[in-house]
């Protein structure tokens, strides 16, 4: 189930966002944490160099205006235990998670104190914001790893994400990968969540429970949960699972998506 009112306001990026030009995505993601009253916090826990994704966000974030933008290094769980930490987060208007491995966020993450904090603090108001692998945990089943050209079974891994957007699981790098085979094997699995792909340089804004598309790309909403015939469970492992009759819609900057409703948003409010 998708939740209504009380949706965290996300900004979800399909990785290999523009970081040189217009900014456009992280511009946006500044402007929903507040502008130039913004206190941010980057959390580069997923990257294999930490430092120095964590440097390279924060000048972004100060060169786009945000008041304050703070590097909370999570190399261990105890570091996500620390109470300096959880009062990082108290007080931030946004959190952004950089790319990388989705597994070593919630390895260190998790069930700690930050966690908790992140999500009272969703609950509250503050902005999250992740690409390509922050994008990925924001899912309550994430996926992990896996590449399949024709949806399989078994042929994706997935694992407990943050939680964050309950009844989505969240793919990027989306059609530079081709990563639709990957996509309808697990809502093949699962078909009770939506499949998001989203493309580099493209993100969903999430108010409420409207996703709205931003960047330069597209994003791939599908949907299982009316398929006329699925045997994704009884398929043996590695096998290609035969699934009819599911929905897709390809939505590029501008468009929204009703994620309570599972329907798109063409006419104006």
């Amino acid at each position: 189930m998708v939740p209504g009112t009380n949706v965290p306001r996300l900004v979800a990026i399909g990785g290999a966002e523009d970081k040189e030009g217009e900014r456009a995505i992280l511009r946006e993601f500044v402007r929903l944490a507040g502008g130039e009253d913004a206190r941010l916090v980057v959390i580069p826990s997923a990257s294999e160099t930490p430092e120095v994704v964590g440097e390279l966000y924060q000048k972004i974030f100060h060169e786009l205006g945000a008041a304050e933008v703070a590097v909370l290094t999570i190399a261990a769980r105890g570091d996500a235990r620390n109470e300096a930490a959880m009062r990082q987060i108290e007080r931030a208007t946004g959190t952004f998670f950089t790319g990388g491995d989705q597994l070593r966020i919630m390895n260190r993450l998790g069930g700690t104190g930050v966690d908790t904090m992140l999500h009272r603090r969703c609950e509250e108001g503050m902005v999250v914001g992740g690409t390509s692998a922050g994008a990925a945990v924001m899912s309550s089943n994430m996926i992990v790893e896996g590449e399949t050209k024709s949806p399989r079974a078994g042929a994706v891994r997935t694992g407990p994400g943050l939680e964050l957007l309950p009844g989505v699981i969240i793919d990027q790098h989306f059609a530079q990968r081709g990563r639709i085979g990957r996509l309808l094997s697990v809502v093949g699995l699962f078909p009770h969540y939506l499949g998001v792909g989203i493309d580099e340089d493209t993100a969903i804004v999430v108010e409420g429970h409207r996703a709205t598309v931003i960047g330069s790309g597209a994003v791939t909403i599908v949907d299982a949960g009316g398929a006329s015939f699925n045997d994704a469970v009884d398929t043996p492992s590695g096998g290609c699972i035969t699934l009819c009759g599911v929905t897709l819609h390809s939505l590029p900057h501008g468009r929204s998506f009703d994620l309570l409703e599972r329907r798109p948003v063409l006419a104006p409010d």
